[in-house]
């Protein structure tokens, strides 16, 4: 008779994590490897899901940085609701943007959540539509808060 190898585990306890801070590793790691900034991806997060890796939006935007079908797609992602996928390529994707506009932030954002075809559009200027005002004021204020309060 060949012997087998198990082996045997038993948890006794656990410490909850706060959802804002579930994905603090997968963030620094992203910030890191794309050179974009912690509070950035932390607040695009927070603002597009609410650190809910399986929201879904009504017009198909998915997982916690909410990738478009069409951007995730692009971004070559398999699976959109995964946490560490989906922001890595959120963050890639922010990346571009931030290139794109020259490191402008509102820019970036209101490309992020209007497109960067309707961006174009403005030439160089977030567009009038209230959700995308609104939008990049909120994610600015989110950036300024975790500036403000080092947790960045």
């Amino acid at each position: 008779m060949t012997p087998v190898a198990s082996v045997s585990t038993s948890e006794n306890s656990f410490v909850a994590v706060e959802p804002r801070h579930a994905y603090d590793a997968i963030i620094r790691e992203a910030a890191e490897l794309y050179k974009v900034d912690v509070a950035l991806i932390r607040s695009v997060v927070q603002a597009e899901s609410s650190f809910n890796p399986l929201a879904l939006s009504r017009v198909g935007a998915m997982g916690l940085m909410q990738l478009m079908p069409s951007t995730a797609d692009a971004l070559d992602v398999e699976n959109p609701f995964d946490p560490r996928e989906n922001i890595m390529a959120g963050t890639r994707y922010l990346k571009d943007l931030l290139k794109r506009h020259k490191g402008n932030v509102a820019l970036t954002l209101a490309s992020y959540n209007a497109g960067p075809g309707t961006v174009a559009r403005y030439r160089g200027r977030v567009p009038p539509f209230k959700e995308t005002r609104k939008y990049v004021k909120r994610i600015t204020g989110l950036i300024a808060d975790a500036k403000q309060s080092g947790d960045d």
